[in-house]
């Protein structure tokens, strides 16, 4: 933070408006008292030039190609650490030492299991509904169970509430999938690891064992890592708002889930996939590519380039990896699918169109491809992003409630309706 001050002169008024200076990323001008001193409001559609609050969790330099949990780059986190590490990480400012992270992980595995009414909730929902229909109405639905953990001014009950989400989230979604396509609950399985036990409760079945492929595991590690938070996007905003009322942990974080299941912001991936089934086949390629270059043509090449980031994104690096070593573990000879995206990512990237526009493929690309070759449906993407995303909107609902500055969202308009006028009764309206 600095002293300094900016000077905004309009009609006879002359303000000043003091200047903050982050740790990384643009300066901030300071506008709380504009209204009340200047007696107006700014503009800004989307609030894509507002900071509506002060954070230390993650940072993203788009031009850079850059994003750093509590200061350590995405890349390192997701190709030394692992998710539940990065967890911690968000939720607590920094890396857990060994002890810490055995505690951690012991007390997530243990609240893994919902509870046995909830069941209940999942059969009152139609065979054909959509898993993240479900997931909205569950995870709302969680605070009708677990009273002991929504009171939000004590800081013991936000914790509990917070692992409670963590751990429950993988049963949560799993359970979503298995009652999608008609088959029993699978239980969670203390023995395994986060991301284990999460693909053995969406594919095991109890008419024969399944074990879990350690390459499988590890990519879908990843992707939750890679995932696990995005600074202040929808969904994240949505979290605050919803929060800022006093609403209760689960509330708020269903209001991010839904506010995530908007083809805009988490249904990317699910887009890709769309995209790839519609080229259908090699042979195709060279046509799509055309059309994508093609101004007049409303097709776009989905999971390629970014709205955020300008050069790359730094999550597509370690997300390749994994999708290579996937493919090369199930093979893409019989997916055309799967085969349409590998050739799709090398006619693109030797193409210099998209490599001077920095079309490149993003996280988005790579996640639809790994999902799809594991044998999840595109309707199941988006669930998978939500639970992945949990950990950071938890740790950003932590963040504002500690925060003494945050207040009750309100946003204001640009009203452009009819100014003051007199009801007219019903018979005298021409």
């Amino acid at each position: 933070m600095t002293d300094r001050k900016a000077t905004l002169t309009f009609d006879d008024k002359t303000l000043e408006l003091p200047i903050h200076s982050p740790t990384l990323g643009p300066d901030v001008l300071d506008i709380r008292k504009l209204y009340s001193q200047g007696d107006v409001f700014t503009h800004d559609p989307g609030f894509t030039s507002t900071s509506a609050c002060e954070s230390t969790i993650t940072f993203i330099d788009g031009d850079k190609g850059e994003l750093l949990h509590r200061g350590y780059p995405i890349d390192q986190l997701a190709g030394d650490s692992h998710y539940l590490e990065v967890c911690y990480l968000l939720l607590y400012g920094e890396l857990p030492t060994r002890a810490q992270m055995e505690d951690f992980e012991g007390r997530v595995t243990r609240h893994t299991m919902l509870h046995d009414q909830m069941t209940f909730f999942y059969r009152g929902f139609r065979r054909d509904a959509h898993p993240m229909a479900i997931i909205v109405g569950v995870l709302g639905a969680m605070s009708a169970f677990y009273h002991d953990s929504t009171d939000i001014t004590d800081p013991w009950q936000r914790e509990v509430a917070s692992i409670r989400l963590i751990a429950k989230m993988p049963t949560l979604v799993a359970w979503a999938y298995k009652y999608s396509i008609g088959q029993p609950f699978v239980y969670p399985k203390n023995e395994l690891d986060y991301a284990s036990n999460f693909l053995n409760m969406c594919f095991s079945v109890p008419a024969e064992p399944y074990e879990v492929d350690p390459i499988l595991s590890r990519a879908m590690d990843r992707i939750f890592t890679l995932h696990a938070d995005h600074e202040q996007n929808a969904s994240t905003s949505t979290v605050r708002l919803a929060s800022s009322s006093g609403a209760n942990p689960f509330a708020c974080i269903a209001a991010g889930a839904a506010c995530l299941w908007g083809p805009a912001h988490g249904g990317a991936n699910q887009a890709c996939l769309e995209m790839l089934r519609e080229i259908g086949s090699v042979d195709r390629i060279p046509e799509f590519i055309a059309r994508a270059k093609d101004k007049n043509d409303p097709f776009r090449l989905m999971g390629f380039g970014h709205r955020v980031y300008k050069n790359f994104d730094p999550r597509a690096t370690v997300m390749k990896q994994s999708a290579d070593e996937v493919l090369e573990l199930l093979g893409v000879e019989n997916n055309p699918t799967l085969q349409v995206a590998k050739e799709l990512e090398k006619q693109a990237i030797a193409d210099p169109y998209f490599a001077d526009k920095k079309l490149f493929p993003n996280v988005d690309f790579y996640s639809g491809i790994i999902l799809e070759a594991m044998g999840f449906p595109t309707s199941m993407f988006t669930p998978i992003f939500a639970l992945s995303r949990t950990v950071g909107w938890i740790s950003q609902w932590h963040e504002q409630l500690s925060d003494p500055e945050h207040k009750i969202g309100r946003p204001r308009q640009l009203y452009t309706g009819a100014a003051y006028r007199d009801y007219v009764p019903v018979d005298e309206r021409g």
